[in-house]
């Protein structure tokens, strides 16, 4: 169900255009991102309960994503509880080890403070000065956005001709070489390639063997970097999170780190049961590094917002909703 979400997609079209004499999906995430996709899951295997697309708007959509309408909540909640049968992990693997998460809070240095400020000012002026239509708006704010993401992993993916350190690089090196001293395995995420690319320069340079994986990676280079890595081969993979957050199964590792926050905490944790999954006999640590008072800070913040969405609606049986243009300018718009 996780390829049909969207129902503006040609997939999701040909999808509701399937015929059956009982339809059934399976996904671990009904709602990732927005109450929408929910809505078209449940177009494929109800017709008609959830009503028009415009219907489900107005009487769930709208009141529970921009106004918290508990009434409203409840109302969705009994309308679907029927038609969803909810089996949490916990629930079904009762011999799966532990789980633990860790938020690693950075603290950047006096010069990428002064950097990600001087970014994000000239974002403001720009978006200020911007005269555009809220189409366009969105797509430069986006673009402002992902450059202030950028710095906050390390200054050289924002001005390449820099010399300025990375306080987040020096917190990864700290835990890899703990993780090594004592004998653990990790998956290393990251959204930028350019991000794990500096990872790897050092990784070379500590002379720390790794395997590594994005979406350029051939299927069958793909094959082996997975086979070697869970037959010992390298003490780190290093993965990109959209290209290999799932469906893979490394249950060598026994940490993992995200090296920066997603939008979405649904995506992260994919992610993380690469390596907290069946077959694993170890407890998993997880590791968040978020730049404090930066933009991750508030990224990490809507994740708590998307968890308790999906929740609430799901118990007993993510940016939370669809963010305006305003709402992604006020990410940028002031300091912590």
């Amino acid at each position: 169900a996780q390829a049909f979400k969207n129902s503006q997609t040609k997939r999701s079209r040909a999808m509701m255009d399937l015929q059956g004499d009982y339809r059934m999906i399976l996904t671990g995430t009904p709602i990732e991102n927005h109450l929408g996709e929910l809505w078209n899951l449940f177009r494929f295997i109800n017709p008609g309960l959830l009503g028009s697309l415009e219907n489900f708007n107005k009487q769930f959509a709208s009141p529970i994503e921009n106004n918290a309408d508990k009434d409203a909540a409840r109302r969705l909640k009994n309308l679907i509880k029927p038609f969803i049968l909810r089996r949490l992990k916990t629930e079904v693997l009762t011999e799966l080890p532990s789980r633990t998460e860790i938020t690693v809070q950075v603290d950047m240095s006096d010069e990428e403070i002064a950097l990600y400020e001087a970014l994000r000012r000239k974002a403001v002026e720009k978006l200020a000065a911007a005269d555009d239509e809220p189409g366009h708006k969105q797509i430069k704010i986006l673009a402002e956005i992902m450059r202030l993401r950028r710095a906050c992993c390390h200054p050289k993916l924002v001005m390449p001709e820099v010399s300025i350190t990375s306080s987040k690089l020096q917190a990864f090196a700290e835990i890899i070489s703990e993780l090594k001293e004592n004998r653990h395995k990790a998956l290393v995420f990251s959204q930028f390639v350019g991000h794990l690319e500096i990872i790897r320069e050092f990784l070379d340079t500590q002379k720390i063997e790794y395997q590594y994986l994005d979406g350029s990676t051939p299927q069958k280079k793909r094959k082996t970097a997975i086979d070697a890595f869970q037959a010992g081969q390298g003490d780190v993979f290093l993965i990109s999170l959209k290209a290999g957050g799932s469906g893979l199964n490394l249950t060598a590792a026994d940490y993992v780190i995200h090296m920066d926050p997603w939008w979405n905490p649904a995506v992260e944790d994919q992610a993380s049961d690469r390596a907290h999954r069946m077959g694993q006999t170890r407890p998993v640590t997880i590791y968040r590094l978020v730049t404090r008072n930066t933009i991750e800070s508030k990224i990490v913040q809507l994740h708590q917002k998307k968890r308790e969405l999906a929740d609430n609606l799901l118990e007993g049986s993510e940016m939370s909703g669809k963010m305006s243009v305003d709402d992604m300018y006020n990410l940028i718009k002031d300091a912590y």
